[in-house]
């Protein structure tokens, strides 16, 4: 039985969504939702940020909002439509729309988060979906969950991470007892907080193809991917703790890179893909980049 933030049917077999829903991270972008640049400002409470801060950088808020504005156009430039969670004050982290909710086939799931100063993010993820009529799949309760860690890695398989602080083992749980009952593998990967997210480590660039930081990764991670017949293009550490994993696949061999992902925007160049390479920069020094600013909202699957 539905309710009003919950259309997952408890034994499965819910139905997915027509007009919104993803079934894969690289199937061709046509939806997007992207958090507000308008209150951002670098935190000390991210551990990316207060690095560039104590080696003396300073946040400039109209470079970040000028990097920000070039980002969209990328957007739409390649035919995306772009929706935009609401700015609020109290929220300056909201431009990493990635952690407050993910999509699924069935409906967006609405997260936990970890940082007492972004645990009030849920309710502006949730204030969007309602008003563009998006029925929830779920909201995560058993514990802690963030997008960062999650990702459809194609249809029928899904991995999330859990570090037991940004997503916790019992959140991501109770997301991976979700998916099973219709009919998917969800592996959950545990790893070292010092990432932050699996998507600092391993994001898709393609079908088939995943950004990964072999240095970092753990052994379990790769021996599954391999297991999947993904190739790995590897992001040396310097570059993954920099965001140079953290990227957007717009399907159809087009990939969205921050301009200081070298290692990965030339191997994409040498593998025949479409590059749109932004210079994020002042965003990312704040611990996010490309990948973290968006949730699919549409995807089309070959």
């Amino acid at each position: 039985m539905e309710s009003l933030l919950s259309r997952r049917q408890s034994n499965g077999g819910t139905t997915a969504l027509t007009d919104w829903g993803i079934a894969s991270e690289t199937g061709r972008l046509k939806e997007v939702l992207i958090g507000p640049v308008d209150h951002f400002e670098w935190r000390s409470g991210n551990s990316t940020s207060r690095r560039h801060m104590e080696a003396g950088e300073r946040y400039d808020a109209n470079v970040a909002k000028a990097q920000y504005n070039e980002m969209l156009d990328v957007y739409r430039q390649t035919g995306v439509n772009v929706h935009f969670l609401n700015a609020k004050k109290e929220q300056p982290y909201s431009i990493y729309a990635r952690d407050s909710s993910v999509m699924t086939p069935w409906g967006p799931i609405i997260s936990q988060m970890y940082s007492p100063w972004r645990q009030t993010e849920w309710l502006t993820a949730l204030e969007f979906y309602t008003k563009q009529n998006i029925p929830i799949f779920d909201v995560v309760t058993a514990g802690n969950f963030e997008g960062g860690d999650f990702m459809l890695i194609e249809p029928g398989v899904a991995l999330c991470g859990y570090s037991g602080e940004r997503t916790n083992e019992a959140g991501m749980n109770q997301v991976k007892g979700w998916f099973e009952k219709e009919g998917w593998e969800l592996e959950g990967i545990k790893f070292d907080p010092h990432f932050l997210h699996m998507d600092v480590q391993c994001v898709m660039v393609a079908e088939k193809l995943a950004a990964v930081c072999t240095a970092v990764a753990p052994q379990s991670l790769l021996t599954w991917l391999k297991g999947k017949g993904i190739d790995i293009i590897d992001i040396p550490y310097k570059e993954a703790m920099e965001l140079g994993c953290n990227i957007v696949s717009l399907g159809d061999e087009r990939v969205l890179i921050p301009s200081d992902s070298l290692t990965l925007r030339d191997q994409c160049n040498a593998r025949g893909l479409t590059v749109f390479d932004p210079d994020i920069s002042m965003i990312t020094k704040g611990g996010g980049g490309v990948h973290c600013m968006c949730q699919a909202l549409k995807r089309d699957e070959k």
